[in-house]
Formats: C-alpha cells, sequence, structure tokens
C-alpha cells in the first residue's frame, strides 16, 4: 500500500497510463485557452481602447510589447524547464498572466497600459512555451499530431467566442471588463496544473546561462525597439534607430559567441546545425511576419473603412477561426494515422496566400468575412505541422528548448512583421492623405476646424480627421450631428477621403504580408521529412545533420 501510494507520488511525465493523460491534457488546454482567450477578446476593441486612452500613434506599440515580452519569456523558459519540469513554470505563467490582465484594467494612460500588457506577455510567453513542450512529454511524435491539432482548435474556439465578445463588450461595458472578465477561468486552470499536472523527471542539476539569456534579451529589446520607432515619427535615418539596430547586430554577435563558450547554453547553437530545425524555423519566423503583421490591421478595415462598430467587427474573423478548428484537428489525426506531415504544409500555405490576396482587394465586410475564411482553411492545414517537425527532428533532453526556438522565430517573425508592415501602412497613410489634400499630409488633421464655428457649442477647435477619430464612431458621429445641415454633407465627404486614403494603405499592407507567405511556402518545399517516432524520443533525431540532402517527400 505504502508502496503504490509513493509511486503516485513519484509518478512523472512519462510514466502516466494512457488513462491518466487525459485529464492532464485538459488541465494543460484549460490552461492555454485562458491565455488564448484573453488575447481574442481583446483584438477587435483594441482600436476603441487605445482611442479612449488617446493613444493612436502607439497602436502598433500595444502588440510589440506583448510579443515582445512573450518572446522573451518563451526563450528563456524552454531551457530552464528541461532542467526543473514544466509544472513550476506553467503555475508561474498563469499567475503572472492573471497580474497583468487585473492591473491592465487598472490603466489610467497608454503608457501604463503599454507596460501591464507586457507583464500580460510574460505570463503568455511562459504558458504557451510550456504548454506546447508538455505535449511531447505526454505523447511519441506519431501521436503528438492529434494533440497539437487539438490545442490548435482550442485556440481556434477562443478566436470564434473572443472577438465577438470583446466587440459587444466595449460597446455596452467599460473597456477594462475586457481585461477582468475571465480571471475566473485562470484560478481554475491554475489549480487544474496543480492538482493534476505530474512533476517532470529531473536532470542532474546544470548552470543557468544567466550570461546568454542577459544577451538574448538584450538583443531583442534592442531589435524590437529600433524596429518600432523606425516604424513612427523617427523614421529609419534617426540616430536613435541607427544606434539601436547596430546595438543589435552587436549584441546579435555577442549572443552566438557567449553560447559556443556556456557550458549550458539558453539557446544550444547545435540546435541550427539540425537542418529541419533550422529550416522550419525560418519558414515559422518569414510566415509569422507575414500573417501576423497583415491580419493584426483587419480592425483597421472593418471599423475604420467600413464603419461597423467593435460589436459587429468581432464577427468578421469568426469564419477563419472556425475554418481553422474545423481544419486544425483534422489535420491533426490524419498525421497521427499517416505519419506524413510536409503534404499538409505544401497545400496550406497557397491557401493562406489566396486568401490574404483576397483581404487586398477586398472592398466589403461579406469579401472580408471571404478572405477570413479562406486564410483559414490554410491556416488549419499548416498550423499543427511545423511544431511537430522541430519536437521530431531532436532527442527527448531536448523537447523544451527546440520548442522554444520555434516559437522564439515565430514571436519574432509576427512583431517584427507587425512593426515593418506598420511603417508601411503608415508611409502609404501620409503619401495618400497628402494625394488627396493637395500635398500636405496632416490637411485632414484640420479639416473640421472650419466648420467648428458653425457648430453650436463648439469652440472653434479644430476636429482631427485621422485614423484615430475614424475608429472612434461615437465621438465622430456626435461631432457630425453637432454640425449645421449644410455642412455636414462636406463633412462627410472629407471622412471619405480619409477612409480611401486607409483603405489603399491596407492594401499595400495585406499585399506585402502575401508575399512573405509566399516566401515561406516557397521554404517547405526544402524541409526535409524524416519519420515520426513512435516512441519517447527519436532514434532519428540523434543524428540529425547525417542525411542532408534533397528536401523531403511529402
Amino acid at each position: 500500500m505504502n508502496k503504490d501510494r509513493k509511486r503516485g507520488v513519484d509518478e512523472t511525465v512519462g510514466d502516466l497510463p494512457s488513462a491518466r493523460k487525459l485529464p492532464v491534457m485538459l488541465a494543460i488546454v484549460a490552461a492555454m485557452f485562458f491565455s488564448a482567450i484573453n488575447q481574442t477578446i481583446v483584438g477587435p476593441a483594441m482600436p476603441r481602447i487605445i482611442s479612449v486612452l488617446n493613444g493612436m500613434e502607439y497602436y502598433s506599440w500595444c502588440i510589440t510589447i506583448y510579443l515582445l515580452t512573450s518572446t522573451i519569456a518563451t526563450a528563456l523558459v524552454g531551457k530552464l524547464s528541461d532542467i526543473y519540469g514544466r509544472k513550476p513554470f506553467m503555475l508561474i505563467g498563469i499567475a503572472v498572466f492573471m497580474a497583468g490582465a487585473f492591473l491592465c484594467g487598472f490603466s489610467g494612460n497608454i503608457f501604463e497600459f503599454i507596460a501591464y500588457r507586457g507583464v500580460q506577455g510574460i505570463g503568455a510567453g511562459i504558458v504557451m512555451a510550456t504548454a506546447f513542450t508538455a505535449v511531447g512529454d505526454l505523447f511519441p511524435a506519431r501521436e503528438r499530431g492529434r494533440w497539437m491539432g487539438l490545442m490548435s482548435a482550442a485556440f481556434g474556439f477562443s478566436s470564434i467566442v473572443g472577438p465577438p465578445l470583446g466587440g459587444w463588450m466595449v460597446d455596452h461595458w467599460d473597456w477594462k471588463w475586457l481585461f477582468w472578465v475571465f480571471l475566473p477561468l485562470g484560478f481554475v486552470a491554475f489549480a487544474m496544473i496543480l492538482a493534476l499536472f505530474p512533476k517532470t523527471e529531473r536532470r542532474p542539476p546544470e548552470p543557468v546561462d544567466y550570461a546568454g539569456s542577459l544577451v538574448l534579451t538584450l538583443f531583442l529589446t534592442a531589435l524590437l525597439l529600433g524596429l518600432s520607432f523606425a516604424g513612427g515619427e523617427a523614421g529609419w535615418g534617426s540616430p536613435r534607430v541607427l544606434w539601436l539596430l547596430a546595438a543589435a547586430a552587436v549584441l546579435g554577435i555577442a549572443f552566438v559567441m557567449v553560447e559556443a563558450r556556456a557550458s549550458s547554453p539558453v539557446m544550444p547553437l547545435s540546435l541550427f546545425r539540425n537542418d529541419i530545425v533550422t529550416i522550419s524555423n525560418v519558414i515559422g519566423f518569414v510566415m509569422s511576419a507575414g500573417m501576423m503583421g497583415a491580419l493584426i490591421y483587419m480592425p483597421l478595415f472593418v471599423q475604420g473603412v467600413q464603419g461597423v462598430s467593435p460589436t459587429y467587427a468581432g464577427y468578421v474573423t469568426m469564419p477563419m477561426s472556425v475554418c481553422m478548428v474545423l481544419l486544425s484537428g483534422w489535420i491533426g489525426r490524419q498525421i497521427t494515422k499517416t505519419g506524413k506531415y510536409k503534404r499538409y504544409a505544401v497545400i496550406g500555405m497557397p491557401v493562406m496566400i489566396a486568401g490574404m490576396l483576397i483581404m487586398a482587394f477586398m472592398d466589403s465586410v461579406w469579401q472580408a468575412a471571404l478572405g477570413m475564411a479562406v486564410f483559414g482553411f490554410g491556416l488549419g492545414m499548416g498550423m499543427p505541422v511545423f511544431a511537430v517537425t522541430v519536437q521530431n527532428a531532436v532527442s527527448l533532453d531536448q523537447l523544451g528548448v527546440v520548442t522554444a526556438s520555434s516559437q522564439l522565430f515565430r514571436s519574432l517573425g509576427g512583431t517584427v512583421g507587425i512593426t515593418v508592415l506598420g511603417t508601411i501602412m503608415n508611409n502609404e497613410m501620409r503619401r495618400h492623405l497628402s494625394a488627396s489634400f493637395g500635398g500636405d499630409a496632416s490637411a485632414g488633421a484640420g479639416a473640421g476646424a472650419g466648420m467648428a464655428d458653425g457648430a453650436a457649442g463648439q469652440t472653434g477647435a479644430a476636429f482631427p480627421l485621422d485614423t484615430e477619430t475614424l475608429l472612434n464612431q461615437p465621438e465622430l458621429e456626435a461631432y457630425r450631428q453637432s454640425l449645421p445641415a449644410d455642412q455636414r454633407e462636406i463633412f462627410d465627404r472629407l471622412v471619405d477621403m480619409v477612409r480611401d486614403a486607409l483603405d489603399a494603405s491596407l492594401t499595400t499592407v495585406f499585399l506585402t504580408g502575401a508575399a512573405l507567405v509566399l516566401l515561406a511556402a516557397v521554404l517547405v518545399f526544402f524541409l526535409r521529412e524524416i519519420p515520426l517516432a513512435t516512441g519517447r524520443g527519436n532514434p532519428e533525431a540523434r543524428e540529425p545533420a547525417r542525411e542532408k540532402g534533397a528536401p523531403g517527400k511529402g
């Protein structure tokens, strides 16, 4: 009896019988869903929140800081969880994410909001890194496709529920409740992980790579700050941007040198001698740059160009989520059944490109929904693939760090994509406004000034006609109603001119995103496919470079 009790207490992930793995997976999915729903519920409401906080010029920062901190957390936690186990980091991640969400609701200005979003990002990075790695702990590579598909479906479900709920809430409630409404789910996820998740097999103690962790953090920070400032008013040629990008280059070289000497590197350079890991990570980087950088601007089209309220704007993203849920679950089962995975990425990538091309030339809400649906089909086919490829390409003792590297490249790609495409959008917006207002891009900012004197109760101050006011529809409509009837038609024409400029700018953004996904699609053909392991660890993964050659067959 005592022996059985001791065995239960000391039971590790690798020792779990199949019947015990299902409740553990439910706990993992609950933690991941909590993190995901808190992201998707905010998406369609973000333009309104930032407009209320008077920080539209920092729009990309509110997204970039979240991705930056989550990227850093993901990179650092991968190696640590290999040494100390997944469970403590999942609990820490949930707690940090909850603290960030709670504080976001108390933001009094855009800078506080950005800081608290950064805290949220740290928690999200920890949760996502450990959740996907835990699947590798529980199941052999041949079975991971099914569970990766399930986790993708859970994320997709959060994308179905979150946007319309977030849009409705920001129209009818105070925006702070977007960050507070799901906090009880966080407590549930924390309790489930604490009670159900077993300990991971402990490895012999290893020194923590503090130097590598510090240099990696500084490198990512310098790179993202440089890109963000370049996308703002500073421009790419400003001394501040040039110094930051130069610092990022120096720190990148320093990181390689530090990791080459480290006895237990936070990101082992040996991983990148594995052609499967390297190509998969490059694909993830390029695909995320195009995908995240473009899709994050969909609310600007739906709300800013089409004038749809956040409540209904959330429904536009629903077709993508539904298609992704349906396809990712089925693709995961097919990967487990056939042992093949490359073919699904080969098919899925062109479908994603087709969806983005529809978005580039859309001129109505239903076309936006169609583009999202097509994109969702492609995303559902490709999403479960790349997590499986990198985990299958290494031995079990590198599972955490290789999963972290995969998520690091995807997150960094998304962050770079948002920043670079944000720069493109801002430049295009200035160009189109300049053409519309006779060579003066700032003319729209004072377009309402001449009307203000005739508006009852108005002070004569200029009413800015820009992207920020287009997204704050109640304020825009209130000002319109305050104008005399003979001035409303002129005001409407001015609003239409700004909307046309935003529409044309977003076309360039989506086309650039499609071009990046096309590059990722080409790289898929160079991805070598090896058999999926049926036991814990993959014997073929121990010598990954010995069979380099022609791309594997799909």
